[in-house]
This record gives C-alpha cells, sequence and structure tokens, in this order.
C-alpha cells in the first residue's frame, strides 16, 4: 500500500475550491478509510457512513491545510476515526444495537472460529487500543503514520501498539490464532 502523496498542484486547487481535485486526492483513500472504519465500528452501513461523513468533514476543512502537506493519508484517517468515535458515541448506536452475523453464518471452519475468536478479543478492547491495531496491523500504516494520525509522538505510538498487543493476549490465551 502507497503513502498517498499529495500533488501540490492538485492539493491547492483543492484548497482553492476545486471539489473534482478534492475527490481525486481522496481516491486512493477510500479503502483504507474504510477498512479503519469497519475496524472500529464493525458494522458494514455504519463505517459506510462513517466514512461518507468523515469525507464531508474532510471537505469543510481542507482550506486548513498546509499546500505543503506531503500526506493526506493521516490527515484523513484522524478525521475518519473521529467520526467513528462520534457514531459509537450517538445516543441511536447505544438503543439499536443488533447483532452482526459474520458473512455465511452457519457455515463455520477452523479459519472462521479463529477469525470469530480474534473478532471478539478485539470487542475487549477500547476504542484507542482498536484504533492503534487497525491503523498497524489492519491498514499496514507504519508507526511514523499511526503517529501522524493519532497526534502523539512515534515513541507514544510505538508504545500504545505495544501495550493494545498486550491488553489483546489475554482474550485469546488458549486459543491458537494464526496470522
Amino acid at each position: 500500500m502507497g503513502v498517498s502523496l499529495a500533488s501540490p498542484d492538485l492539493l491547492a486547487d483543492a484548497i482553492d475550491g476545486d471539489v473534482a481535485a478534492f475527490a481525486r486526492m481522496l481516491d486512493p483513500l477510500w479503502d483504507p478509510a474504510y477498512r479503519l472504519a469497519f475496524a472500529m465500528l464493525d458494522d458494514r452501513a455504519a463505517a459506510e457512513d462513517a466514512v461518507q461523513d468523515a469525507a464531508l468533514n474532510a471537505w469543510r476543512g481542507v482550506r486548513r491545510l498546509r499546500r505543503s502537506t506531503p500526506s493526506l493519508r493521516p490527515w484523513f484517517l484522524t478525521i475518519v476515526a473521529n467520526q467513528c468515535r462520534s457514531t459509537r458515541r450517538a445516543p441511536w448506536w447505544r438503543v439499536i444495537r443488533l447483532p452482526n452475523l459474520p458473512d455465511g453464518a452457519g457455515r463455520s471452519g477452523a479459519g472462521d472460529d479463529a477469525r470469530l475468536d480474534l473478532e471478539s478479543a478485539l470487542r475487549t478492547l477500547n476504542d484507542q487500543q482498536r484504533l492503534v491495531l487497525a491503523l498497524h496491523y489492519y491498514l499496514d500504516l507504519p508507526i511514523d503514520e499511526v503517529a501522524a494520525t493519532i497526534g502523539v509522538s512515534r515513541s507514544a505510538a510505538k508504545s500504545r501498539v505495544i501495550r493494545a498487543v498486550r491488553a489483546l493476549r489475554p482474550a485469546l490465551q488458549g486459543r491458537e490464532v494464526s496470522t
């Protein structure tokens, strides 16, 4: 997965209000944004809504970007993560919580059991722990980009990833999960 480098001209056009330039800038970011939202919300429809809302929020804030911004990925993924947090805090989320059945429910194999164990273990983590694990392991972002996305130093991001992995271990103890 390559780093999303903003073309200076494209970024300048978006900052100046060009919607088409902004859309082209976000094109390589849709997939990682959706994957992050799904990892945080564990609901396909909610993840799609969160990414759309994040894109709207990004459009509203694009004028605050510096024209020299080298990578838009941490900036946009931060907006997506914040939107996911807001979505989880919304009252309807707490009131209407339908169970998510895995795709192909009823057809389970050893791989499905391990995936369900991992998903269950991930739900025991808090939002911040799930976020750093999703950014680093699920989206394969380097620690520098994880740090930029969550707004902390490189060493703080590395520590948070390590602590999140340690917090995940007890929930997986006694289970063999292949990586």
